[in-house]
């Protein structure tokens, strides 16, 4: 060895190794390929079509109203317990079956409106919701 000369081990590799990179991406690449086939599978149905035709007439939605006092007032007419119930029970037997709205005064006591829906679901009625007033910003 001369004095003087240098040694290219004693240089600094400059240049980033490639290869494992490459290795991973090859990895990768082969899971990519296993897993998208396995993805792409579904169970292949062929859906009915339907056409865009009113086919029932849905009846008017009954709104419920419950006052501070606890009455009850079914489409703004007031109505006594007992028949409350003979109502809901002839709505309920209805086809296709209406709504029930129910509006309660935030002053009335919850046991009132809880009594409505337990009287609602009595009779059969399945769709009941409640009206609210919107939050005023």
């Amino acid at each position: 060895m001369a004095i003087g000369t240098q040694d290219d081990s004693d240089e600094m590799m400059s240049e980033i190794n490639m290869i494992p990179f490459i290795d991973v991406m090859l990895v990768l690449l082969i899971i990519f390929i296993i897993t998208v086939p396995v993805i792409k599978h579904a169970v292949n149905i062929d859906l009915p079509r339907a056409s865009n035709e009113k086919v029932l007439d849905k009846p008017e939605n009954i709104r419920l109203s419950v006052d501070a006092d606890g009455a009850y007032f079914w489409n703004e007419t007031p109505v006594q317990d007992a028949d409350f119930e003979q109502r809901l029970a002839g709505a309920a037997a209805q086809e296709p079956q209406p709504e029930l709205h129910i509006r309660g005064d935030k002053a009335v006591r919850y046991e009132r409106v809880a009594l409505a829906m337990a009287a609602a679901q009595r009779a059969g009625v399945r769709k009941i919701g409640f009206i609210t007033e919107p939050v005023a910003p």
